[in-house]
């Protein structure tokens, strides 16, 4: 049985981020990364819009809020410092009708309240920014911007081998318990054993929990974003990113468009259950996760609850041209033609027994383990300021 002082299981960005980040703070750590995929950051880190997100979203003073401001102005330092693609690029936050205005000047004051720095602005400054896009006011935030992801997630891979950890790839855990003082962690290739151990591991969070002995306070539910992008020929009409004004009892933003750090602009996502936990097409199907997702009551709760919007996004995903529509508020001379479909992704949503989504990033704690329960956007954009937190509840106990 390979032993460390520190065992992490999940090697997608915030795993590696929080690895990373135990080393630095601790550098004679020893510590072995454990991720079930023969690859890192197969699933959200490399299935996301790529936006480096402000917090401007975020009640303030939650985990959220605190961790996506100081986490996208280390993200930033980390991509200068390390030859990973970025661009701070700004983005917009349109009201295309009358009745969200009043919703955006909340949003303004929740951004303000978090320290980002924006301005509302009127039709005309919105022109000069994004020529096609309509609103009647918009929130400009210039300090948002655009993200290689998958590539900062295997720059953290480097620097946690150069530091001494070890990463492997292509281990499934099947059980954890603490055993003589210590944790011992079977997987498909073997045993490990740590001092302590850390679980982020994302479209299977809860289920990891529970191999630890531990009671899950909430579920996992997938929900596919479902995607387009321009076609290389369509005319430029978004030159970074263009979001709606969000509903703020829903956790997803709504039809946006944004510019990739490789080029194409995507337009998205609709937010549909997907049918298995890593089900990336409408094809792809799990018995077992979608039985467990349709049995679960809280998600019958959260469907019953939201079920005119979620008819909202079926419809969107059954019909083109009703995503067309929607998008189509924002920026009017998008057709259909411009439109191919691009990769989706999905988003590993906590949801609690009583339907309420967990809004707020959650981790449960023991006397030697630490589980990021609920890690969705901006966890990408704030995984090195959730590593640094993670690793100093280690280092303390």
């Amino acid at each position: 049985m390979q032993a460390a002082d520190v065992v992490v299981v999940g090697g997608g960005i915030v795993g590696l981020a929080t690895a990373w980040q135990t080393l630095r703070q601790r550098p004679d750590t020893r510590l072995l990364l454990l991720e079930k995929e023969e690859g890192l950051g197969r699933h959200q880190t490399s299935h996301n819009s790529g936006v480096l997100h402000t917090g401007v979203y975020y009640t303030p003073g939650s985990l959220k809020a605190r961790n996506c401001v100081a986490g996208r102005r280390a993200m930033v330092e980390f991509c200068r410092e390390h030859g990973v693609a970025f661009e701070v690029c700004g983005k917009v936050i349109v009201a295309t009708h009358e009745a969200e205005l009043p919703r955006l000047d909340r949003l303004h004051e929740r951004a303000t309240a978090n320290g980002v720095r924006c301005v509302m602005i009127g039709p005309e400054r919105l022109a000069e920014i994004e020529p096609h896009a309509a609103g009647l006011q918009a929130l400009h935030v210039p300090e948002a911007g655009i993200a290689d992801f998958p590539a900062v997630a295997h720059k953290l891979a480097d620097l946690i081998r150069s530091a001494g950890g070890e990463v492997h790839t292509g281990v499934r855990v099947t059980r954890i318990r603490e055993d003589a003082g210590q944790i011992a962690v079977e997987t498909t290739k073997g045993g490990f054993a740590g001092k302590k151990l850390v679980s982020c591991a994302g479209l299977h969070a809860d289920r990891v929990t529970r191999l630890s002995g531990r009671k899950s306070p909430a579920k996992i539910v997938p929900f596919r974003g479902e995607y387009y992008e321009f076609v290389a020929d369509a005319p430029r009409l978004c030159h970074n990113l263009i979001y709606p004004v969000p509903d703020p009892s829903f956790p997803f933003l709504g039809v946006h468009l944004t510019r990739t750090i490789e080029g194409p602009i995507h337009v998205g996502p609709n937010a549909v259950l997907a049918l298995a936990r890593e089900g990336y097409t409408r094809s792809t199907v799990r018995p077992r996760d979608l039985l467990e997702s349709l049995t679960y009551p809280g998600f019958l709760r959260l469907a019953f609850k939201y079920w005119r919007t979620g008819a909202g996004e079926m419809r969107r995903s059954a019909s083109k041209s009703a995503f067309v529509r929607a998008l189509q508020r924002l920026v009017p001379e998008v057709r259909g033609e411009h439109l191919a479909p691009a990769p989706a992704g999905v988003r590993a949503q906590a949801v609690r027994p009583d339907g309420n989504i967990v809004d707020d990033f959650l981790i449960v704690e023991t006397d030697r383990m630490l589980h990021v329960l609920n890690a969705p956007s901006p966890a990408a954009t704030a995984s090195l300021s959730i590593g640094a937190a993670v690793a100093e509840k280690l280092i303390q106990r």
